[in-house]
């Protein structure tokens, strides 16, 4: 994560952070996760019958996708100068676009959208994402991605 003073954080607000190398979905990872979320519906986990639906191929969960902002702002999410810990405060306009088909690589592009003070060393700083699908037309999502920082 990179960090600025928060004044020049605020003067930051309406640009890019910039963008995320490519990840990898495979298969190992979808059933890693539907797994965790007991979520095993067959367009995620049975190739055969995913093969059959218009997706032609299984596809990653939309949530599988949403979790992967974590490593994928790791090198590019912004805060403030002196945070000793950032949280996951919760999203606004969240949309699933286009499915990622097993073995597609994504990256986030990142705009950082919002700075607010709340006080007490707390900075609440709002970042829009698109996940892009490499090779695709769509982003596989978007979403204005909310992020609690404190600083000390």
């Amino acid at each position: 994560m990179k960090t600025v003073t928060t004044r020049d954080l605020q003067q930051m607000v309406g640009t890019e952070l910039g963008t995320s190398e490519w990840f990898l979905i495979d298969q190992g990872r979808i059933d890693a996760f539907a797994d965790t979320t007991v979520d095993h519906q067959y367009i995620h986990v049975d190739p055969e019958r995913a093969a059959q639906t218009p997706f032609g191929t299984t596809i990653a969960h939309g949530f599988l996708t949403l979790s992967l902002l974590i490593p994928l702002l790791a090198d590019i999410l912004t805060g403030p100068e002196g945070t000793v810990m950032a949280i996951n405060y919760g999203t606004n306009r969240l949309r699933f676009l286009e499915p990622v088909g097993v073995d597609s690589r994504v990256r986030a592009r990142a705009v950082l959208a919002g700075v607010a003070d709340k006080g007490d060393g707390r900075w609440l700083v709002q970042t829009d994402v698109t996940v892009e699908i490499e090779g695709g037309t769509k982003p596989a999502l978007v979403v204005e991605l909310l992020t609690m920082f404190f600083t000390a």
